[in-house]
């Protein structure tokens, strides 16, 4: 149609997300959207919703992007448990690592934020991290590891915490010292 500019929603959608990412939503403003999305508020609004329904639609994105290639790190842990949780931390250090995207973990983040959050966006980060245990808890427990829910409970506060280290300051070197540790204790736990 003319004059109606048009747009990518997935990349506008990822500019979004990583301005979250970089910032939290508390200090991501309406004008910080507009510079990382390239749109101007109205278009914002019409076409990828208010604040809170866009942070909902970056979470979204962000937990299904990692979400996955934690699925595939996971899919063999019946055979190869220690290389799959290993794979599985690979996922987060790697992330980590990438310098195209913000340190830390957008879901981490959140859940950091959740007393000063609406509701329904604590909702979905408490159910991003429930997902998270779910697909650890899943794994474990197909590779018949001793206490799988309490070990699951536990990887998955630990990947959440290398999110947190890293945006601290912690080396890659400190990072995996921190995985080794929690494979070590499951190696422990499988003898």
């Amino acid at each position: 149609m003319a004059g109606k500019k048009q747009f990518d929603v997935d990349v506008a959608l990822d500019a979004a997300m990583v301005q979250f990412w970089r910032a939290g939503y508390a200090d991501t403003s309406l004008d910080d959207l507009s510079k990382a999305t390239g749109l101007n508020r109205s278009s914002i609004y019409s076409s990828l919703g208010d604040k809170d329904a866009l942070y909902l639609r970056c979470l979204d994105r962000y937990a299904a992007r990692y979400g996955d290639k934690y699925d595939q790190a996971l899919a063999k842990a019946a055979e190869e448990p220690l290389r799959a949780i290993r794979e599985f931390f690979d996922v987060t250090l790697n992330r980590i690592a990438d310098p195209e995207v913000p340190d830390g973990c957008l879901v981490a983040q959140t859940a950091m934020a959740i007393p000063v959050l609406s509701p329904g966006i604590a909702a979905r980060a408490t159910e991003a991290l429930g997902l998270q245990h779910a697909r650890l808890r899943t794994a474990l427990r197909a590779a018949k590891v001793p206490d799988a829910d309490d070990f699951a409970v536990h990887l998955a506060a630990v990947n959440q915490s290398l999110a947190v280290m890293s945006r601290a300051g912690a080396s890659q070197k400190q990072l995996r010292a921190i995985v080794d540790i929690s494979l070590a204790a499951l190696s422990r736990a499988r003898s």
